[in-house]
């Protein structure tokens, strides 16, 4: 079983965890205070950057392309810390009032006119996850099923958006080559992971660090409105929250069916005479306008019924 499955899939699962490991005693331990955690956390993972470094396999067209290793740096060794990579940055996210700061590096963001994923489109990735400690925890090489960012920890929902899909070919065995992929790794503190959650071969409180490749994403529409759920990010920035809510009931317009709060089914909003949904980029404002770009879409128009 993969260990990404996010929290909302890891709490519906513990008592699983728990019944297959009922041998070893172990049960989740109570929640420490996400800020506190989060210090700890945040000092491991910059202390791990000081001391290590990191090597990339650049090897296209073959499966090790973009595999990394990260090795701690020597008593006088000469390698470059982490810390000083170049592609190394960060993300803010809040959660729970707390700050987090995700530092990951962007190897290769993928092909420059190919789409990103939001955080919660699936995607196609293989990846490794490690402790800090070197330990190995989890490991996909060849990935053969969609992995739905809101089903998996919140790091991963954060990062994935920052990269893009490759380019990719089909072999005469059936099999598919990717290349000019995005591929990064990621260090996550424990409170975008799995936290106080016991997982196998990860202690709770564990900061965790992914290195992956993005090879293909999947569109997901889900309140079935017939718009895309990528298409309702109606701030533009890449990630549906709850600040992409048009009519302010609390419910994010994805999870929306009616996101205007007309009291008329999104989906029965943007469909022709013939009842056939129209695709997006058609759908007029009340006026009939299809070819403003920055005209209201009429399931977005509480007036226009």
């Amino acid at each position: 079983m993969n260990r990404i499955k996010a929290f909302l899939y890891v709490m519906l699962a513990v008592g699983f965890f728990s019944a297959c490991n009922k041998d070893d005693g172990a049960k989740p331990e109570p929640p420490r205070d996400s800020a506190v955690q989060y210090a700890a956390d945040i000092a491991a993972i910059e202390e791990f950057l000081e001391k290590h470094y990191i090597e990339v396999i650049n090897n296209p067209g073959f499966q090790n392309d973009m595999d990394v290793v990260i090795e701690e740096i020597p008593e006088g060794g000469t390698q470059t810390p982490i810390k000083d990579h170049p592609d190394l940055t960060f993300r803010m996210v809040t959660l729970n009032d707390v700050e987090y700061k995700i530092y990951y590096i962007k190897l290769r963001e993928g092909v420059a006119e190919n789409p990103s994923p939001t955080n919660v489109d699936a995607v196609l990735a293989s990846y490794r996850g490690t402790l800090l400690n070197g330990s190995q925890f989890d490991y996909m090489d060849i990935p053969s099923t969609m992995l739905r960012l809101d089903n998996v920890i919140r790091g991963w929902s954060e990062i994935f958006p920052q990269f893009k899909t490759g380019n990719y070919t089909t072999n005469g065995d059936g099999t598919v080559s990717f290349t000019d992929f995005g591929a990064g790794v990621m260090f996550i503190p424990s409170g975008l992971g799995y936290f106080n959650l016991f997982q196998p071969g990860i202690p709770p409180y564990s900061p965790l660090v992914f290195s992956f490749k993005l090879y293909e994403i999947e569109r997901i529409d889900h309140d079935n409105d017939g718009i895309p759920s990528y298409l309702e990010d109606i701030n533009g920035d890449g990630y549906l929250t709850i600040e992409d809510d048009t009519d302010g009931d609390g419910i994010p317009d994805y999870r929306d069916v009616d996101d205007d709060g007309d009291f008329r089914l999104t989906r029965d909003e943007i469909k022709d005479a013939e009842g056939n949904i129209i695709p997006y980029a058609d759908i007029p404002d009340c006026g009939g306008n299809t070819t403003d770009p920055e005209r209201l879409r009429k399931h977005l128009d509480p007036d226009c019924n």
